[in-house]
């Protein structure tokens, strides 16, 4: 069977699955039964200053897809709302019982240096594996100077960052927020800072839907509400890109990643990790299916390393890095066609709208003698889009078949094109994501 322990920044686990700072880490009751239903590790809930912050009513709302499955959620909520002094005890009694998992604890504190080097000491002597800087809760917290309102600003990161790094001997991991226009940046002035890593992503600002007799959005506190944190299945494209964004930043290439957003099962850390995470954080998944939720995430992982022969999380790390690249360095002599397979079509016709109203009119539609429908593609004229695909309710119906061109790989700074088109000959590196001109 695969090994799935990892080592990260010196953290040790016996997987890679650890519960994100959040409800499901708020207590040691919550932490010990995550532990016995087989986690690698958890983020204690952010600990803030005493007093600590008073939380309101109601705080969750939803995004729903059919059936009433929760596509994305919403939250209100703030860091936690019990004491220092019960936290800290609280997480030294789940650290000296379970000593083999990893013990992170998420920290937010105002942008000065004497509150952080007064936790930071107490934190350490919890025996704590490593301290998580919440730089990224988007509502709440900002107006008050902290969260989001620090991780905007790449010169707050570097800043916070180094102050941790020198009061504390412990690994620390800077959480980003993807509440930014280019998350390289605070990844960079993290790294500058001294930080031993990063996670992402942070919940996205977001209100999911209106009670539209009272005209207030959800969750309603009385008459009003507010802006939250989006997280859930919804948010994990946003947050494989920024993962993938810092992971092949020359910048920021070797700096370790936790990744973060919309995990609920094996195949989803298995991206994360493909593109640069060597742990995975969960909240949303747990928060509504329960903790045994990790036993078929540990056994699938495991299985699938196992099928593909990669015998540890490492074999796989990143290997999907040097195959995502901009735009202008992809082949634009590649093509594919839609293929149809008349065996597994059911003629319900999705595909033909779908191309004939806002594609490119390439499926044709014709009734056979028995009355029976029939859907091919045009070749000529199909551009190889993917929408076909992609409406189709029959997997692996339609599938797109890569058609020999019989020309050479050109990018687009080669295309003739292109306005802008090198005048230069260039070698495209297969697999990586630049193309580099030869002398």
């Amino acid at each position: 069977m695969a090994d799935l322990s990892i080592d990260f920044c010196g953290i040790k686990s016996p997987n890679p699955f650890w519960l994100a700072s959040a409800p499901p880490t708020d207590k040691a009751y919550n932490v010990v039964r995550a532990f016995d239903a087989g986690w690698g590790g958890v983020v204690w809930k952010t600990l803030g200053e005493d007093p600590p912050a008073v939380n309101v009513s109601s705080r969750y709302s939803a995004h729903y897809g059919k059936n009433r499955e929760v596509i994305g959620f919403n939250n209100i909520e703030l860091i936690t709302d019990r004491s220092l002094e019960i936290n800290l005890r609280e997480i030294t009694a789940v650290k000296q019982a379970w000593p083999d998992r990893a013990m992170i604890v998420s920290l937010m504190l105002p942008c000065e240096e004497a509150p952080w080097a007064a936790i930071l000491p107490l934190v350490e002597a919890t025996g704590a594996d490593g301290i998580e800087l919440n730089f990224g809760c988007p509502h709440g917290m900002p107006e008050r100077g902290m969260g989001a309102a620090v991780g905007q600003v790449p010169d707050y990161v570097r800043m916070v960052t180094a102050w941790c790094k020198k009061h504390t001997r412990l690994p620390v991991i800077v959480k980003l927020t993807p509440n930014i226009t280019d998350v390289r940046a605070p990844a960079r002035a993290a790294l500058a800072g001294g930080a031993d890593a990063v996670s992402l992503i942070n919940t996205i600002n977001s209100i999911t839907h209106l009670d539209l007799d009272n005209m207030v959005a959800f969750p309603a506190v009385g008459n009003a509400s507010t802006h939250g944190g989006y997280c859930g299945a919804a948010v994990k494209p946003i947050a494989l890109n920024m993962v993938a964004e810092i992971a092949r930043d020359p910048a920021t290439a070797g700096l370790p990643i936790s990744g973060i957003g919309g995990i609920g099962n094996w195949r989803d850390a298995a991206e994360f990790i493909a593109l640069g995470a060597g742990s995975v954080q969960v909240c949303t998944a747990a928060m509504l299916h329960g903790f045994r939720i990790v036993e078929e995430m540990k056994d699938g992982l495991a299985r699938w390393m196992d099928g593909k022969g990669y015998a540890n999380i490492a074999a796989f790390s990143r290997k999907a890095v040097p195959n995502t690249t901009d735009w202008k360095y992809l082949d634009m002599n590649f093509q594919t066609i839609a293929h149809i397979d008349q065996d597994k079509c059911i003629a319900c016709g999705k595909c033909f709208v779908a191309c004939e109203d806002t594609s490119h009119q390439a499926i044709g539609r014709s009734v056979l003698e028995n009355g029976a429908r029939r859907y091919e593609v045009l070749r000529d004229a199909c551009v190889g889009c993917n929408l076909c695909e992609i409406t189709c309710p029959v997997d692996t119906c339609i599938t797109m078949v890569p058609q020999e061109t019989g020309k050479p790989t050109m990018n687009w700074t080669q295309d003739p094109r292109n306005p802008h088109a090198e005048t230069r000959p260039l070698l495209t590196v297969v697999g990586a994501a630049a193309a580099v001109e030869t002398a």
